[in-house]
């Protein structure tokens, strides 16, 4: 007799691809972190250019997540967190390189896309696994922005640096998510 409860074909299929879409998630920021703390600390050009791309690709994943998801009028936090994210790449172009700028506009986005993913993994929450570290990644997000935001007041100039332990603590609670739900999945096999 089994304890869990029964898992549908389309929960298993959307367990599977979240597993994929968090994974895919981790890699990237981790790659990210990467990149910012050897070329984009060195490199102007690099670090701006790596400073768009972490906005801008959360809008391309979370249109993707979307998509795969129910589509954009299901997941409508999800389409918002796509308008965000992609208004906040197009704003870091114009005001680059100011830094303080960078990192209120970087500030402000954090806090409404964290809002945002809080709201999609409630939504979530009973028909998917592992969103509990989604909800504690989006409220971390929020208050990371707002951190950004006073930072951004302050005197020093930030740096790229500033933001990169933001997108390391992303890559953990995507990573976490993943493994969650990869054991989730091996814990219901027959055995």
């Amino acid at each position: 007799m089994s304890l869990t409860s029964p898992v549908s074909p389309d929960q298993l299929g959307q367990e599977r691809w979240l597993r994929l879409y968090y994974a895919t998630r981790a890699a990237f920021s981790l790659a990210w972190v990467v990149a910012a703390l050897t070329a984009g600390q060195h490199v102007p050009a690099i670090a701006a250019a790596l400073l768009v791309c972490y906005p801008a690709w959360d809008a391309l994943a979370n249109a993707i997540d979307a998509r795969r998801s129910g589509g954009m009028a299901y997941n409508r936090t999800q389409a918002a967190n796509i308008v965000a994210s992609a208004a906040t790449a197009l704003a870091l172009l114009f005001v680059l390189p100011d830094m303080h700028r960078v990192l209120a506009i970087f500030g402000a986005w954090a806090i409404v896309a964290g809002l945002l993913q809080l709201a999609t993994a409630l939504r979530r929450w009973k028909q998917a696994g592992a969103q509990w570290t989604m909800v504690l990644s989006g409220a971390q997000s929020a208050l990371a922005g707002t951190f950004f935001i006073v930072q951004a007041q302050g005197a020093a100039t930030p740096s790229i640096l500033t933001v990169t332990g933001y997108a390391g603590f992303g890559a953990v609670y995507f990573l976490v998510s993943a493994v969650w739900l990869h054991a989730g999945a091996w814990r219901r096999k027959p055995g």
